[in-house]
C-alpha cells in the first residue's frame, strides 16, 4: 500500500481526530484546574478557554473538517500573527488601559500575587496606588518593584508562546482540511467499482 491512498488518508484523518479530541479535553481540564487552584480569577477567561475546548471536541467528534477548520485556521492564524507582532509599547498601552478599568479588588489580588506595587511611575495616581498597596514586598523594603514591569515581562513571554503554539496548530488545521478533501475525493478500493465516488 502506498501512503497517500485511501487507507493512509483515512488513518491520518482518524489520528488527527484523536489529537483534536485530546487537545479539546486538555483545554477543558486545564481551565478547570486553573479555576480550582485559584490561578485565574476571571470567569470570562475560564469560560472562553472551556468554550474553545468544547468547540474543538465537537469538531473532532462530528468530523466537520473542511468548512469549520478552514474558518478556524483564518482566525487562529490572524490572532497568532498578532500575538507575535505586538511590540512592547502596544503591550504597555494595553496593560495601562486595563489597569485603570480593573476593580480595586482585582488590583490588590494582582499586586499580592506578583509581589509588586502600582503600575508605572508615570502618573500621580501611582502614588495613590502605592499608598494602598498590600503586597508583601512593601513590608520588606521601602520600595517595591512596579507591577507594570512584571506584567510586561510575563505578557511578552505569554504572547510569544501563544503565538508560536497557535501558529503551529493553525498549520495542522490546514493539514486537516487537506486530508479531509483528499479523503472525500478518493474512492474506497473495497467498494463496488461501478459505484459513483
Amino acid at each position: 500500500m502506498v501512503c497517500g491512498g485511501f487507507a493512509c488518508s483515512k488513518n491520518a484523518l482518524c489520528a488527527l481526530n484523536v489529537v483534536y479530541m485530546l487537545v479539546g479535553l486538555l483545554l477543558i481540564g486545564v481551565a478547570a484546574w486553573g479555576k480550582g487552584l485559584g490561578l485565574v480569577s476571571s470567569i470570562h477567561i475560564i469560560g472562553g478557554v472551556i468554550a474553545v475546548g468544547v468547540f474543538l471536541l465537537l469538531i473532532a467528534v462530528a468530523g466537520l473538517y473542511m468548512i469549520i477548520l478552514g474558518l478556524v485556521f483564518v482566525f487562529q492564524f490572524g490572532i497568532s500573527c498578532s500575538c507575535l507582532a505586538i511590540n512592547r509599547s502596544k503591550q504597555t498601552d494595553v496593560i495601562n488601559a486595563s489597569w485603570w478599568v480593573m476593580s480595586n479588588k482585582t488590583r490588590d489580588e494582582l499586586e499580592r500575587s506578583f509581589d509588586c506595587c502600582g503600575l508605572f511611575n508615570l502618573t500621580t495616581l501611582y502614588q495613590q496606588d502605592y499608598a494602598f498597596c498590600t503586597a508583601i514586598c512593601k513590608s520588606r523594603s521601602p520600595t517595591c518593584q512596579m507591577c507594570g514591569e512584571k506584567f510586561l515581562k510575563h505578557s511578552d513571554e505569554a504572547l510569544k508562546i501563544l503565538g508560536g503554539v497557535g501558529l503551529f496548530f493553525s498549520f495542522t488545521e490546514i493539514l486537516g482540511v487537506w486530508l479531509a478533501m483528499r479523503f472525500r475525493n478518493q474512492k474506497d478500493p473495497r467498494a463496488n467499482p461501478s459505484a459513483f465516488l
